[in-house]
């Protein structure tokens, strides 16, 4: 690895909570056709005539509430995380967003300053699950635009870690300290997705949201279905940390229109947790390695007066791992031993 750096790659975020850097991130966030995967009028109509007229505003109020001294919450922790690296991992390493700053060529320009030899780099998407409008189009945004202007530089890509039992370790010690306290229910509210999204996914195309019980019948779709291993990362966790069937369950957040999304719905519950006895609630985002706008703006916030207010008494939203230092640990011998232990999840670009 003498010549291999190392790319950690995650979402974005405004350069500011000012509604022009607001409106500039979101209509290239939304642009993109793993997001909005309609055609590219369509997707144009839909954003400049329906999104970006009324939503900016709305974001940067959200995005004020959240924002941090040094920055964008995501940028900062995403900071801190390879500070927290940096003396651990044995090649260069730089941060790269898949919208908004630094960009790829912002990276690859710092690892090349470390490393003028540069040979191959090690792309790490932030993402444990696979989803097109998350990890996969983080790494083949990096990808394409590395190729285009070092077409000579070789490529490893991180695999989803959503059942690797390192990562299902710190996941889980990170939620130990929670569960000595009094609660009723443990929640694991992941990012939501289109139905459409999961089909499209799916390279058999007649599995996911087709076959019955599709996340219980094992198919090569497991390997792109973003339900299938987000259920799989939370019976891991949940198994681990013994927490009995009736104490958990998951759902999802952050759906947008009227298209069907995987249910359950994370705000539905929370109104229906009081109704069911459950008063005492914890929330945690594992589809997030790093807290950001969603986790501490529509969950932390938006997510706990919901709760309240349906008669809710306490909510605690669990941190993403972050720094964590389990986590730092398990994602440094990712990198350190690309090569042999953890050879099975990087895959040549």
């Amino acid at each position: 690895m003498k010549n291999t750096g190392l790319i950690v790659v995650n979402l974005g975020s405004p350069n500011s909570y000012e509604v022009k850097d607001v409106r500039t991130y979101l209509r290239q966030f939304l642009m993109d056709e793993r997001v909005i995967d309609a055609p590219y009028l369509i997707r144009k109509m839909i954003v400049e005539g329906f999104v970006l007229p009324f939503r900016p505003k709305k974001s940067a109020e959200a995005y004020r509430s959240v924002w941090m001294k040094e920055g964008s919450p995501l940028k900062v922790l995403t900071e801190n995380f390879r500070q927290a690296l940096k003396p651990l991992v044995e090649v260069p390493l730089s941060v790269a967003m898949r919208y908004g700053n630094p960009t790829p060529e912002n990276a690859v320009q710092e690892l090349e300053a470390q490393n003028p030899n540069l040979e191959e780099i090690l792309i790490a998407p932030m993402y444990p699950h696979y989803a097109m409008s998350s990890y996969e189009t983080a790494y083949l945004y990096i990808v394409e635009k590395i190729k285009s202007s070092r077409p000579h530089l070789k490529f490893k890509i991180l695999q989803p870690f959503f059942d690797e039992q390192a990562y299902i370790n710190s996941l889980s010690s990170s939620i130990v300290p929670y569960l000595e306290k009094q609660y009723d229910h443990l929640l694991f509210s992941y990012h939501g997705l289109p139905v459409r999204h999961l089909k499209k996914s799916d390279p058999t195309k007649k599995h996911c949201y087709q076959a019955d019980q599709c996340c219980d019948v094992k198919s090569k779709a497991w390997d792109f279905c973003y339900k299938h291993q987000v259920i799989q990362t939370t019976k891991l966790v949940a198994g681990q940390l013994k927490i009995p069937v009736h104490k958990f369950s998951y759902s999802f957040q952050s759906r947008l229109g009227s298209d069907q999304w995987i249910k359950p719905y994370t705000d539905e519950q929370l109104k229906i947790f009081p109704r069911q006895g459950i008063k005492n609630l914890l929330v945690i985002c594992p589809a997030f390695v790093s807290d950001c706008l969603e986790t501490l703006e529509e969950i932390a916030i938006r997510g706990k007066e919901s709760f309240i207010e349906a008669g809710g008494e306490t909510f605690t939203a669990i941190p993403c791992l972050n720094s964590n230092l389990k986590w730092v640990e398990t994602f440094t011998s990712y990198c350190n031993q690309a090569e042999n232990n953890y050879k099975n999840l990087w895959a040549p670009g």
